[in-house]
Parts: C-alpha cells; structure tokens; sequence
C-alpha cells in the first residue's frame, strides 16, 4: 500500500460518493476541489490546479450520470462531461505522470449474458454507457491508469422500486473506500462489486418491503438486463 504522505485529488467531490468520502478516513493526504476549484471542461483549470497541489495520484469521478436519459436528452453535456472532460483529465495527468484512475460503469459491457471480465467485448447499449466508454478510450491511452468498472450505489438503497430481471454486482459507496485503499497501485482495467444478484434481491436485504418492478418491461432495450461482471481478479488482488 501507498504511504499516508502521497497526493491523492478526487474531481467530482461534492458528488454522492464524495459525501461518503468525507465522512471516511482515507489515510491519505487527500484532496477535494470544488467545480470552480477545478473545472474538468477546462484543460487549463486543470493544470493549474495540479501544478498548484502537485498529486501523486487523481482518481477522476466527475461526470455526468443522473437522470440517465439526460445523456439521451442533452448529448453535448454528455459528451462535455463525460468525454471531453475525462480526456481533459487524462491529457493534464500524462503531462505530469500523474497516476490516473477512472471511475468508469459496468454498463459499457453488452448486459446480455453477464459475468463479463474485464478483456470482454464492450458494447453499450444506452448513451450514458458510451459516454463513460468514450472516457475509457481516452484513459486507455495513458499506460500510468487504471480504469475501474464500478457497479455502486448509495446507502441506504434510494428507490422504492427494484428490478427483479436485471442481475448485477451493487456495493454500496462506503465499501468501495477500503478496496479503493487496496488497488492504488494497479493499472489496466479491473471490475469492482459485489456479488452477483438481481436489484430487487440485493435491495430487498435492506428493505423489506421494497417493490418488484421489471426493467424489460419499463425500459425495453434501453436498460441492460445482465450487465454482472466477473470480479475474480479483484478478489485475487484484495487476498494479497
């Protein structure tokens, strides 16, 4: 593991996972800029930025996701956000060789036959997925990066509703903190999440009283029904 003294920037702060951030000891000298501190749009806010705090490490989670079909709606803030952004991002670290990790989503998989690794064809099937692929390509780019395929969620579960046919890997945001503490180090790509479950069955742990909803049904072939990722090699990797 990294020693306590290094740099660590996280963009997208004062997002939900962010919140969650703040309020969990990292251990790291961390730091959290604001959107006027740092403004991913802006390839020059970023240098400054980082020639100001000098990080080892930028772990970017800025971007756009919520509502999802805003990316459907409004594609130049889609592409702004997510693709520029995340280029502009990965252009400012490969200046500085700073490490670059990305929060990227188990969506840029097919989401038809699920337990997908992380050497699987990709292939969206909405434009929030293509979105955060188009980020990928740029991160991929720069060897001194990791791109992470999160399937994460807040705590408590938000909705009412679950998806009983849609399988996937939910964690929760406060247990991404300590397996985000483990893997500081790798590079590549690695999928993160827990194991596989439909939404309604990992909901209704915590809710009992949740509603069974079908995603097929509401959101036809826009919302990916098996989208489950194999995570094994992240399991290797926290038994080290």
């Amino acid at each position: 593991m990294l020693k306590s003294k290094k740099k660590i920037v996280f963009t997208g702060g004062s997002g939900r996972f962010g919140k969650v951030l703040k309020k969990n000891k990292f251990n790291f000298n961390i730091f959290l800029p604001t959107k006027l501190e740092l403004d991913i749009t802006n390839l020059l806010s970023i240098e400054n930025y980082l020639d100001k705090i000098k990080p080892n490490i930028l772990i970017h989670m800025a971007g756009l996701s919520r509502p999802m079909d805003i990316h459907k709606k409004d594609i130049i803030k889609s592409i702004n956000l997510n693709i520029i952004g995340t280029s502009n991002i990965t252009i400012a670290c490969a200046k500085r060789n700073i490490k670059l990790i990305y929060f990227s989503t188990n969506y840029v998989y097919p989401g038809k036959i699920g337990k997908y690794k992380e050497s699987d064809t990709l292939l969206p099937i909405n434009n929030y997925a293509w979105s955060k692929l188009g980020g990928e390509a740029a991160v991929k780019l720069y060897k001194n990066s990791l791109i992470l395929r999160l399937c994460m969620t807040e705590k408590p579960f938000v909705h009412k509703k679950a998806f009983y046919d849609v399988k996937t890997n939910f964690i929760f945001h406060d247990e991404i903190i300590p397996i985000l503490k483990k893997i500081l180090n790798q590079r590549g790509v690695l999928n993160v999440g827990g194991p596989i479950k439909s939404i309604y069955d990992f909901a209704k742990k915590f809710n009992p009283n949740i509603k069974k909803i079908f995603a097929k049904k509401n959101n036809g072939v826009s919302f990916p029904l098996n989208p489950s990722m194999n995570i094994t090699k992240l399991k290797k990797i926290l038994k080290k």
